[in-house]
């Protein structure tokens, strides 16, 4: 079943459920498929809706760290719920071992011996551990290791 079959399916079951948040996020996950299908007029595959499921993400962390800061706890409670619902559809993170093991991988199939090969890593690794890794962690993994 793909991603967003999956995600009308839990909509469904939400509306009938009454569950009133999960059902808001739910729509909210949709609306920003569409937005994005209508945008580029093409239809989504899982891949990309879990670029967009990871945007969401993103975009929610960054708002809690803005609520914390301005002292709106409320705020970024509500944020971080959403952060778990929008979580239930990523796929499971992979621990710093197993990115240390794909990027080790990695250097060995391109021959990235210096931090100049950084972006050949990269272009590599991030088809690889997309939804499953987050790239920040996985950039600074692979400075650490060219650099070292």
């Amino acid at each position: 079943m793909s991603l967003k079959a999956q995600l009308t399916d839990d909509m469904k079951t939400a509306m009938k459920a009454g569950e009133k948040d999960r059902l808001g996020v739910i729509r909210l996950i949709n609306a920003a498929i569409k937005q994005r299908e209508v945008d580029e007029r093409i239809e989504l595959d899982d891949a990309a809706v879990l670029a967009v499921l990871e945007k969401m993400v993103k975009q929610r962390k960054d708002s809690v760290s803005q609520f914390e800061a301005a002292n709106r706890e409320d705020l970024a409670a509500i944020e971080r719920a959403e952060i778990v619902f929008i979580d239930a559809y990523l796929p499971a993170k992979l621990d710093e071992a197993a990115i240390n093991v794909a990027i080790d991988a990695a250097i060995a199939q391109t021959g990235a011996s210096s931090p100049a090969d950084m972006g050949k890593l990269m272009g590599v690794l991030k088809p690889q551990l997309a939804g499953q890794a987050d790239m920040g962690l996985v950039s600074k993994l692979i400075k650490q290791k060219l650099a070292g």
